[in-house]
Order: C-alpha cells, then structure tokens, then sequence
C-alpha cells in the first residue's frame, strides 16, 4: 500500500498537467476551467485504472512472477528514479535543453490542446482533461501494484480516487485557492511560481531519490 501512496506522489510530477495547470491560470475564470480539466481528468484515471487493474488481475500474470520479477521490477524502477533525480541535481536536464533550444531555429510551435484551451471553455477543459489523462508509465506501475493487494471493488475504488486526489494536487491547490481567497489567491501564485522556479528541480531530486530508495530497499527484501 505504501507503494501506491509514493507512487500517487511521483504521477503528480506530470509535465502535461503542470503546462496544463499554468496555462488555465493565465486565462479569464481559470477556477472554472480547472474544474472541468478536474473532473475529466479524475473520470478519465479512475475509469482507466479499474480496466488495468482487474485486466492484470483476471491474466493471473501476478501469481507466476509475484516471487522471481517483483524484485527485479523495484530494481529498475529505482534505478530510473536516481538516474532521473542525479540528472535534475545536477543541472544536466536544463543543459540538455538549453543546447535543444540554441539549435531550433524556428520558434517552438504551440501545441494544439494549448490553443484549444486558451480560447476553450468549460466543456473544453473537461475534454481535454479527458484527452490528456491516460495513464502514464508511473500509473501503471501503481495499478501493478495495487491489482495484486486483491481488495474488493469498493476498496479498489476508493483507493484509485484517492491516488487521483494525490496525483492531481497541481491542480488542486489553486482550485481550492480560487474558491476560498479569490482575490488574494492571484499573487500568491506569481509567488509560488518563483519558488518553483527557484527550489522546484532540487525538492523534484529530493522526491525521486526518496522513490529510488524505498523501491530498492522493497527489491532486497523481497528477493530476501
């Protein structure tokens, strides 16, 4: 179960639903475009995580490599974590994107769901929440997991809803910012902004080698 719960957090750092996010608040009435985005990206994960969890569950895959590719699974994924968060440590990323973009030429064209929402609409957002939420390699390591703790169907469900809960809290925060503080809420994120923009990829590291270590230390001892 702790795994789930670490994995819910590693879904959250999604790029799409952070360029998603930061667009929304740039456009008039973001609170209602974040809403729709909300729940059809929550319809979306949930409905898609029902099917691959009782997917893998009726293939019985999990009763004949529980015990030889469980550790070996953890190992990887734990080595793709600290990989990943030595590269954010280390600047490597942003040196990796700075030669990118001295090498383009032509201006980077906008993507189409980022035209679509800056002149959507309610309906807009909530479509493409729906487009733009299947699940992710990082989600589907969690349904791997959760399919083979065999709870009911009640307790699957709620658990999807709450791993949702956890991996959109992007998106969360502001929505729930807009409906208490309305007026206060608007600088409070320019400010969050140049936290994250200041402190985002050193915490991101912190995040991934927390990950790293915890799947490691699960792959020994299960292998033991």
């Amino acid at each position: 179960m702790g795994e789930v719960v670490l994995f819910s957090f590693a879904s959250a750092l999604n790029p799409t639903l952070l360029a998603a996010t930061t667009v929304m608040l740039l456009l008039p009435h973001p609170d209602r475009l974040m809403l729709g985005y909300w729940l059809g990206a929550m319809a979306m994960s949930i409905a898609s995580g029902l099917l691959v969890v009782y997917a893998l569950q009726g293939s019985g895959a999990e009763s004949t490599t529980k015990d030889t590719l469980t550790p070996v699974e953890d190992y990887v994924v734990a080595a793709g974590a600290l990989v990943a968060a030595y590269l954010l440590a280390s600047g490597a990323v942003l040196r990796i994107r700075a030669r990118r973009a001295r090498r383009r030429k032509e201006p980077k064209k906008t993507p189409k769901w980022e035209e679509r929402m800056r002149s959507g609409t309610f309906t807009t957002t909530l479509v493409l929440g729906v487009a733009l939420s299947l699940p992710g390699a990082t989600y589907f390591l969690l349904l791997d997991r959760l399919s083979k703790l065999h709870y009911s169907v009640v307790l699957t469900v709620l658990i999807l809803i709450g791993s949702n809960l956890i991996q959109l809290i992007v998106l969360e925060v502001p929505m729930l910012a807009f409906a208490i503080w309305p007026e206060q809420t608007p600088n409070a994120i320019d400010s969050v902004k140049v936290w994250v923009g200041a402190h985002g990829r050193e915490y991101g590291a912190i995040a991934l080698v927390v990950i790293g270590v915890a799947l490691a230390v699960r792959g020994i001892t299960g292998a033991w």
